[in-house]
């Protein structure tokens, strides 16, 4: 395989929509647009912002803010709890958009697409024209508070870079010819793939700029990352393509599923914590069957909010909204499974071997994972089959919850919680539409 540049065209455009959850909120509510808005998880000064308006990033604003720090900085700031079923909703009308000019070829995340250019489409002024369309079409037929920033490149992974280059509503191209001195300027957290540990561990190697990066030759590269990953790299960032055209997908089976949520004040106490729990129980199990999985485990992961007498006499740690904690998990293993009764029974003796004492009055988050999936097709059926019915029982559930909405038909414990604790927002994965909503 030739890892050469490309001659001057672009093979790949990388979509990136602008802010995309307070977007949505701005096309939404037509109030909103050209204030400051950020969207939250839940209604509480010590969780934060999961996006912000350009309106709102002006001041300083971004996402990982802490609420209360937010306010502080615009007290007029609109904050509004986000809905992952609007924001699903759009991002499938986006994709919808966008293939009305050229088909989506790769969906990274709900606020991100790529599209795969051929024959004359590779040529640069095309490939500006069908960006400039893609553009359009989303204005038109999705709507007019909707921005994207659009990267043209050679491989996949500098058309996502370039998309990041201009915010908001940019569109910038990298050609062969102008690389690498035309990414030289970047710093290195800019790169797909290096966040700050990464950072770090490349500092601690004498790479501490992008220039530093780009002196490396092959080998270099490859010992700097000590795998592929490096040759990778080195070939991407000069416009060349190895062939997964920079987003290599993983033929491993899914190993886990699970939700997890940090609650709002109403529900930080016992009560809350466990309808919470059994809410977040509900939703897994019933996308576990959804996409066709038995389970052999579960996790249960619970965070504990404490004063600052506790923290100073606990060894603590920080949540990232600011909250000292603590935790406690514990896992079980059961027969393979897939029912919610079954899955209700396991979860049921774990919490109640869950830590008690004054460090543990206020939970503040709870987590839910189904672990060793088993794809259907693999699993082994009970010798004397399902004696109490309870696969049967689940199928019914689901057939009406699909129909009517995902909480229509569920056990007595969640109750407390059948309006708290929606679907999670995703920005790494594509939610899925199951019946009339989404998970």
């Amino acid at each position: 395989m030739s890892f050469a540049p490309h001659p001057d065209r672009f093979s790949f455009l990388h979509i990136d929509l602008n802010s995309f959850f307070a977007s949505v909120e701005q096309q939404l509510h037509p109030e909103y647009r050209g204030r400051p808005v950020a969207v939250v998880p839940t209604m509480a000064d010590t969780t934060c912002c999961i996006a912000a308006s350009y309106e709102a990033k002006d001041l300083g604003i971004k996402t990982g803010t802490q609420v209360g720090e937010a306010k502080r900085l615009c007290p007029g700031i609109i904050l509004i709890e986000g809905s992952h079923t609007e924001y699903a909703k759009y991002s499938a009308a986006i994709t919808k958009a966008v293939e009305l000019v050229c088909p989506v070829s790769h969906n990274p995340s709900i606020d991100e697409m790529s599209c795969e250019l051929m024959g004359r489409e590779q040529e640069p002024p095309r490939a500006r024209k069908i960006a400039l369309d893609i553009k359009q079409s989303i204005y038109r037929n999705v709507g007019e508070a909707l921005r994207c920033s659009i990267g043209m490149a050679p491989n996949r992974y500098l058309a996502k870079i370039a998309s990041d280059m201009q915010k908001p509503d940019g569109l910038i191209g990298l050609l062969p010819s102008q690389l690498p001195r035309a990414i030289a300027h970047l710093e290195l957290r800019d790169l797909p793939g290096v966040g700050a540990k990464t950072e770090a561990r490349l500092k601690a190697k004498g790479i501490h700029t992008m220039p530093d990066l780009l002196a490396l030759d092959l080998k270099g590269m490859h010992n700097l990352w000590n795998s592929v990953w490096g040759d990778r790299i080195y070939h991407w960032l000069r416009g060349g393509n190895t062939g997964d055209d920079g987003a290599p997908v993983s033929n491993d089976v899914q190993k886990s599923l699970g939700h997890s949520h940090v609650m709002a004040p109403d529900f930080r106490n016992e009560e809350g914590a466990w309808a919470i729990a059994n809410k977040l129980l509900h939703k897994a199990s019933m996308r576990l069957r959804m996409e066709k999985f038995y389970t052999g485990a579960m996790s249960v992961t619970i965070r504990y909010q404490l004063t600052r007498e506790q923290a100073e006499r606990m060894k603590s740690k920080r949540h990232f909204s600011g909250i000292k904690q603590s935790g406690w998990g514990m896992e079980a293993r059961f027969r393979q499974c897939q029912d919610t009764l079954t899955l209700l029974e396991a979860m049921r003796g774990m919490w109640a071997r869950r830590p008690q004492g004054e460090e543990f009055r206020k939970p503040f988050f709870v987590g839910i994972t189904l672990r060793d999936l088993v794809p259907e097709g693999e699993h082994q059926e009970e010798l004397f089959g399902d004696p109490d019915n309870r696969g049967q029982l689940s199928a019914t559930m689901d057939r009406l919850n699909l129909k009517y909405g995902h909480t229509t038909l569920h056990f007595g414990s969640m109750l407390a919680a059948r309006e708290a604790a929606p679907t999670r927002i995703a920005f790494t994965q594509i939610p899925v539409e199951y019946g009339v909503d989404y998970m």
